[in-house]
């Protein structure tokens, strides 16, 4: 075979490589509607159930999300979430991991996490997230202790991360009219906020647990990473389904279910979203329904468990010289004190959208701030001050007495019982 190059292969070598059509995919240019690579947000899941199905799903459905990997202690979910994801793009593409501490640092290509673990990872995997270099939405409630709210927001800080709680009710119409017409002096001054708690379980929970089953294969269920920062305990296949609502190791009580959502709604119609109530008054009962937190510049914030207030879940209302305006889930209109009140309610919510950019869709507002490094509207500063006030309401009731907190050095007064419920044990090597 003649292996010599001439002048003359060579030129019509390279004519022919010019005549031949060069394809590029439209996908890759960001036509026929799709968005460019390099537009695209990569996105990461981990522990992908009940909830946090819906959240992948809301995730997935924007254009400039590429979900490309999922990771979980529970086989099941790890082949489900891929399935559903790899129809959803037509291809095999999506990753599967067990353990994060491997999928975090390993996966560099991926620009943001979805959490919706159980309650006691919410911290946990959004610190080492953040610590890895992603952005993080994560579910309700976000921390179990005071202590890992600071954590949480010492770690966006430091490494620059932008960080949404799965407080999406902020993010709702009917929700910001009623919290902008009490912060916007709309009703008068307000002296009252009622946030609405959980109508099940009790503040005071057990310590106690499940009966002892047989501990599957750690493929099958990696139970050392599901248990994570908690006390050992022996495996109960009831747990991974979900059956740990009302557990003291693995729960905030019926005050932090929807007080996770509620407390961050009050406090941002009060207008101290950097602030946490002064003044705990604990009420007799076993759910906290009552409970008056009262801030420094002397509102309150009442907690109450029935529909005294509203109809549906996880509402606020606030009580102001002219009148109030509350609203929770499944209300056509914000419900007001007369109707007056809602002839506004466009101008209301507009100059909210004007005055704060933010869009009206929580998920939304999360990956626009993915791409601005703006802060979003349940940042870590809301969460934690939020969660603050639910970790002291439940200390408060289990310490059956009234307690005075310090909101800047995040103490109780002369208090050392409460003090040392600030935060709980971990167990190595989960910790943070």
């Amino acid at each position: 075979m003649d292996t010599k190059l001439t002048r003359r292969r060579f030129l019509a070598g390279t004519a022919a490589a010019v005549a031949a059509p060069y394809i590029v995919p439209a996908s890759a240019l960001g036509r026929d509607g799709t968005v460019a690579p390099s537009e695209r947000i990569n996105v990461g899941c981990i522990g992908i159930h009940g909830r946090g199905f819906s959240d992948l799903q809301w995730i997935i459905g924007n254009k400039d999300v590429q979900v490309l990997a999922i990771c979980d202690i529970w086989k099941q979910q790890r082949l489900k979430v891929k399935e559903f994801v790899d129809d959803h793009y037509g291809n095999k593409d999506c990753a599967m991991y067990r353990d994060l501490r491997e999928f975090l640092p390993e996966r560099t290509d991926i620009d943001a996490v979805l959490i919706a673990t159980g309650d006691h990872w919410h911290a946990q995997a959004s610190v080492r997230a953040m610590h890895s270099g992603k952005d993080v939405y994560t579910e309700k409630p976000s921390t179990m202790t005071i202590a890992e709210g600071q954590a949480v927001v010492e770690t966006a800080k430091k490494y620059g991360r932008v960080y949404q709680t799965g407080t999406q009710r902020l993010s709702e119409a009917n929700h910001v009219f009623a919290i902008e017409m009490a912060r916007t002096g709309r009703l008068g001054k307000v002296h009252t906020a009622y946030a609405h708690i959980a109508p099940w379980d009790a503040a005071k929970m057990p310590h106690t647990w499940k009966a002892a089953q047989e501990q599957p294969p750690v493929d099958e269920v990696d139970w050392d990473i599901w248990l994570g920062p908690c006390p050992w305990r022996p495996f109960n296949q009831e747990y991974v389904n979900g059956g740990w609502r009302g557990d003291y190791d693995f729960h905030t009580s019926c005050i932090g279910e929807w007080g996770a959502h509620t407390f961050a709604q009050a406090q941002a119609g009060l207008d101290v979203d950097g602030m946490s109530p002064v003044h705990y008054q604990y009420v007799d009962n076993e759910t906290g329904d009552g409970m008056v937190c009262t801030f420094s510049n002397g509102q309150k914030m009442v907690l109450s468990r029935g529909d005294k207030y509203w109809y549906g879940s996880c509402g606020e209302r606030f009580d102001g010289e002219r009148g109030w305006a509350g609203s929770a889930d499944g209300y056509a209109v914000p419900d007001v004190s007369s109707p007056e009140l809602l002839s506004e309610y466009d101008k209301v919510v507009g100059e909210y959208v004007a005055r704060t950019g933010r869009s009206l869709d929580h998920m939304r507002n999360f990956l626009d701030c993915v791409k601005s490094r703006e802060v979003t509207v349940a940042n870590p500063s809301v969460m934690h001050h939020s969660m603050s006030t639910v970790h002291a309401a439940n200390i408060c009731m289990w310490l059956c007495r009234d307690l005075e907190f310090d909101p800047v050095t995040e103490t109780f007064k002369n208090d050392d019982e409460a003090n040392r419920l600030r935060a709980r044990a971990q167990r190595e090597p989960w910790t943070i």
